[in-house]
C-alpha cells in the first residue's frame, strides 16, 4: 500500500506540475481545462496500477528501496565493509591476507607501481587493474592484465624492466598485500571513477589526449578508456 501510494503521489504531482502548461494550450478551446486534466490523471493512475500489478515481488521491492548492491567476496572470507578508510589502522584491522596467484599478481603490481604513493594512490592503482579485468577489452584475470604485453612493451613497466620481481620492503609489502586482499574481496572502487589507465605526471602518453581524465592522486593521473 505504501508503494502504491508513492506512485500515485508522484503521478498526481506530475500532472499538477504539468497542468498549467496543459491549460495554457487548451484554454482557448475550452472553458473548463480541469476536465481534461481529470481525464489525464485517471488514465495515468490506471496505467500505473497495471504496471505495478505486472511486476514481480522482487522488482517491487527494488522500486521501493532501490537496487541491491552486490559485494563480491572470496569464499571462506569475511565480507569487506562497504565503507573503508585509507589508513594503516584500517588495514591492520583486516584479517591476515592470504590468496592465490591472482592475489600475488595484484600485490606485486601495487607494490612496484605505487609503493611510494599514499594509500589512496595505491588503492587507485588496484582499481585500475580490477577495472581492466572487468572490461571486455583486456584479459579476464588479474595476472593476465598485469602481465599483458603489446606494442613492443608491457602494460605495466616493472614487468619488462629485467629486474627480479621481489618485494624487498617489508612495510610496503605489508600494505600492498592487504590492499590487494581488500580490493579482491569487494572493497568499493570509489577513487578513480572507472579508470582503466594511469601515468605519472612526468610523462604524457599519446592516449592521454584522447581519454577523459577521471582523477589525479599523488604522482599519478587516471583516465577512463572511451
Amino acid at each position: 500500500m505504501r508503494l502504491q501510494t508513492g506512485w500515485i503521489t508522484g503521478a498526481v504531482a506530475a500532472v499538477i506540475l504539468n497542468g498549467a502548461a496543459f491549460a495554457d494550450v487548451t484554454v482557448s478551446q475550452s472553458n473548463d481545462p480541469t476536465a481534461a486534466i481529470g481525464g489525464t490523471l485517471g488514465s495515468l493512475l490506471g496505467a500505473e496500477r497495471q504496471a505495478l500489478a505486472a511486476l514481480p515481488q522482487g522488482r517491487l521491492t527494488e522500486v521501493a528501496v532501490g537496487p541491491k548492491v552486490e559485494t563480491r567476496t572470496t569464499p571462506g572470507r569475511a565480507e569487506t565493509p562497504a565503507v573503508i578508510r585509507y589508513d594503516d589502522a584500517w588495514l591492520a584491522a583486516q584479517p591476515e591476507p592470504t590468496g592465490d596467484a591472482q592475489w600475488e599478481c595484484l600485490s606485486k603490481a601495487i607494490y612496484f607501481e605505487a609503493r611510494g604513493e599514499s594509500l589512496r594512490g595505491q588503492f587507485a592503482v588496484a582499481e585500475v587493474i580490477l577495472n581492466r579485468v572487468d572490461s571486455p577489452d583486456y584479459p579476464r584475470t588479474i595476472c593476465g592484465v598485469v602481465e599483458q604485453r603489446g606494442g613492443g612493451g608491457c602494460q605495466f613497466s616493472y614487468v619488462c624492466d629485467g629486474r627480479a620481481d621481489r618485494m624487498r620492503d617489508p612495510e610496503a609489502m605489508w600494505r600492498a598485500e592487504r590492499i590487494a586482499r581488500a580490493m579482491m574481496d569487494g572493497a568499493p572502487r570509489a577513487l578513480t571513477m572507472g579508470a582503466t589507465h594511469f601515468h605519472t605526471k612526468q610523462v604524457r602518453p599519446g592516449w592521454a589526449r584522447r581519454f577523459p581524465q577521471t582523477a589525479a592522486i599523488g604522482a599519478h593521473l587516471f583516465y577512463r578508456q572511451p
